[in-house]
């Protein structure tokens, strides 16, 4: 009865948007004629069930919670906002230079509040529903249930890595529950521990495949339940400074992790670009992904437009040219020519804008710099024909610089790229969760251990794969655009590979693998570096960029975003500010 869930999905959706629709936070009564009672029977509860996975997908520009290039690239050293100057789309200005961190009304910041708690609401009416329908009259509602537990988990794990101190809200609990319940009813060890449990569920209760490459499975929900323990690993203290590393739940994290690589059929694809390509969604290597459509028979199809502005100028693109990627970013893929390992500390000594900066010159990199970033002279989207040239493509090169990101986007003549209102936006999936994550998180776990001789190998298996990721980077003779250089590490020859090395090189490959995907902050603040790293990086950025010149980031403040203003007015003052803003404890 419920095995094809997505089966006229914009029907449905429409449907369930009427019933779910909220003139505020969470949960309030519909609008429509019918309520949830109403929805009791499977047909119906199916449509609530659609418009919960279909809160995955309704990520926006202004909102991106999928991609998260604003939250977790921006706001760290890995790229620029973009655009055509600092006022175009100025909360993301504020947010990267942390100028106006000070204040908790950037509107931008509570509509990513309000867009993934109106996501918990929808599971949670899923839920409800789901659980009024007797076990005898539906076999896979346990199922069901851990379906619905994993999407709010889903959503509640980036609340949490974005605010910090949250309510966590289920589906046992009714309006007035609601409105009465604090952001710091739960401690944050608490917080992480009722996140941990929905996912916990999703493991006792998925099955090991899908009929549905959209829906989560055991092994998905065995992941993200190993990504939750090595957050709250790190445990924290009330300035958000890292105070201990809990020991067993690095112990829980190898266990899992150990778990989904050998036991969930899940490989690398050979070569790192395969993941930022349309055809290869729900490939080996993705464990959970939002599923975006096109030519679906739908006007503009489902869409990412959370990255749509992040596409160049160019004249078969027209806009936008925002997530630029940053020149710190770019320099860290140089690597040693004659050993192949990045040069860490000296990484930054030398910079390249072009294609002509590489010219008889003794520099290496890693492959994956021309799988992340558009340069001058080189090809686009591994199409030797089309040749990026910031002069005709960027927007604002001399606020901004002269690179424009490309995992995100898409080839022009990619039948994925739709056309929308004003941009183009890219019908290709978003992964959540892919298994390059799951190798390094279990790298990570052992070496905070002390067990880093045995997250060698997980390391290297990164390093290899994309030491042989060249095969798209070639010219129109089929040669090398470049010089590439990656070896893997070699305990005694060219490294030594104590704790602190092992620490290093797990943090410089999680950099280079998941470049401009929307990690690096939430790593940097997770390790209790963020301050450390993102000072140094003004210090020096701001010689480059002069718009960064001045800024800095605050210890004990801008780890989290502020609890928005208007949210705080909404619960009656019932939620506290977090540190260093105005209004806080």
């Amino acid at each position: 009865m419920f095995k094809n869930r997505f089966t006229h999905l914009l029907i449905t959706l429409v449907a369930a948007l009427i019933l779910t629709s909220c003139d505020g936070f969470l949960d309030h009564t519909p609008r429509g004629a019918m309520s949830e009672e109403d929805m009791e029977d499977p047909e119906r509860v199916d449509g609530l069930i659609i418009a919960a996975y279909a809160a995955l997908g309704n990520d926006h520009f202004t909102a991106p919670y999928g991609f998260n290039w604003a939250y977790g690239s921006m706001r760290a050293d890995d790229s620029y906002k973009g655009g055509g100057g600092t006022g175009d789309l100025e909360g993301y200005h504020f947010i990267e230079t942390f100028a106006a961190t000070d204040t908790p009304d950037i509107g931008l910041v509570d509509g990513m509040w309000y867009h993934m708690y109106q996501a918990v609401s929808r599971a949670n009416s899923a839920l409800r529903a789901i659980k009024a329908i007797d076990e005898a009259d539906e076999p896979n509602r346990d199922e069901m249930i851990a379906e619905m537990k994993f999407l709010r988990g889903h959503f509640h794990f980036l609340l949490k890595t974005h605010f910090k101190h949250i309510p966590f809200i289920d589906e046992t609990m009714s309006r007035e529950d609601i409105e009465n319940e604090s952001n710091r009813a739960l401690s944050d060890q608490e917080l992480w521990d009722r996140i941990a449990e929905d996912f916990q569920f999703g493991v006792d209760h998925l099955p090991p495949t899908q009929s549905d490459a959209g829906r989560p499975t055991e092994w998905a929900a065995m992941a993200y339940l190993a990504k939750t323990r090595l957050y709250q690993a790190y445990e924290q203290n009330d300035n958000h400074q890292v105070v201990n590393i809990q020991n067993d739940l690095l112990e829980e994290v190898v266990d899992l992790t150990s778990d989904v690589i050998g036991g969930s059929g899940h490989g690398l694809f050979d070569d790192i670009g395969q993941n930022f390509l349309e055809r290869y969604d729900n490939g080996t290597e993705s464990i959970f992904a939002v599923q975006r459509s096109f030519d679906d028979g739908t006007e503009q199809g489902r869409v990412g437009t959370d990255v749509g502005l992040n596409y160049p100028v160019y004249e078969d693109f027209g806009c936008c040219w925002f997530n630029i990627p940053s020149q710190s970013m770019a320099n860290a893929f140089q690597t040693d020519d004659e050993e192949g390992l990045p040069l860490f500390d000296d990484y930054n000594s030398y910079s390249f804008s072009s294609a002509d900066d590489f010219e008889g010159e003794d520099t290496t990199v890693d492959p994956r710099l021309n799988h992340t970033v558009s340069m001058t002279g080189f090809p686009f989207k591994y199409d030797p024909e089309l040749i990026y040239d910031h002069s005709t493509w960027a927007r604002t090169p001399v606020t901004y610089g002269p690179f424009t990101p490309m995992r995100e986007l898409l080839h022009p003549d990619d039948p994925a790229m739709q056309e929308t209102d004003f941009y183009y936006a890219s019908g290709k999936n978003t992964d959540v969760i892919r298994l390059a994550d799951v190798i390094l998180w279990r790298a990570e776990a052992l070496i905070e251990l002390g067990r880093h001789n045995e997250a060698l190998d997980d390391i290297n298996e990164i390093r290899e794969r994309a030491a042989n990721s060249t095969q798209r980077l070639v010219d129109t003779e089929g040669e090398p655009i470049t010089e590439y250089h990656v070896e893997p590490y070699v305990d005694g020859q060219n490294i030594n590979w104590n704790q602190n090395n092992a620490r290093q090189a797990l943090q410089w490959e999680r950099r280079l693998e998941f470049a401009m995907e929307g990690k690096r902050f939430f790593d940097l603040v997770r390790w209790g570096i963020a301050e450390e790293v993102m000072n140094n990086y003004f210090s020096i950025e701001g010689g480059r960029r002069s718009y960064l010149s001045g800024s800095s980031f605050s210890s004990g403040r801008d780890e989290y975003l502020p609890i928005p203003r208007d949210q705080i007015e909404w619960s009656d003052g019932l939620y506290e500010q977090n540190p260093g803003y105005p209004g806080a404890n």
